[in-house]
């Protein structure tokens, strides 16, 4: 039985929105593109809408679907789905509320090379970057 997980991917400008997870966890320490799993009964624009406002505090509004995966973790396949999402202020002149992150930041695509970033978020990378070049023209 396969699972559902989602990316969310903000963009401003040149840069992507990038969190920190807490130090709990297999990927406790790694960065990411905020998100989650899909829970049973949820589409995916409902999770995306649920998580960030779980995780940062704030409502989103969810755009276009950007890149999928499938990978395995502990034996069960996930399909994880990117999609863009328009978060309020970006986070920079009122602090977003940080449940599962240790911190989060803009950065460019090139950056995101250089975090410890978590696997399955990086077989999304190149397909989301594409998107962010073809969205900025």
């Amino acid at each position: 039985m396969s699972k559902t997980s989602i990316a969310c991917i903000a963009l401003f400008k040149d840069k992507v929105l990038v969190a920190h997870r807490n130090l709990v966890g297999q990927m406790g320490g790694r960065w990411e593109f905020p998100g989650g799993k899909v829970e049973a009964g949820e589409t995916d624009e409902q999770a995306i809408v649920r998580e960030f406002q779980e995780e940062f505090g704030v409502c989103v509004k969810v755009g276009d679907a950007v890149a999928s995966a499938v990978f395995a973790h502990n034996g069960t396949d996930v399909n994880l789905h990117a999609y863009r999402i328009f978060v309020p202020h970006r986070g920079i002149f009122r602090k977003y509320k940080l449940t599962e992150h240790s911190e989060y930041k803009w950065v460019t695509f090139d950056k995101i090379k250089e975090l410890n970033f978590v696997d399955s978020d990086m077989l999304l990378y190149p397909k989301v970057r594409e998107y962010a070049e073809s969205v900025k023209k």
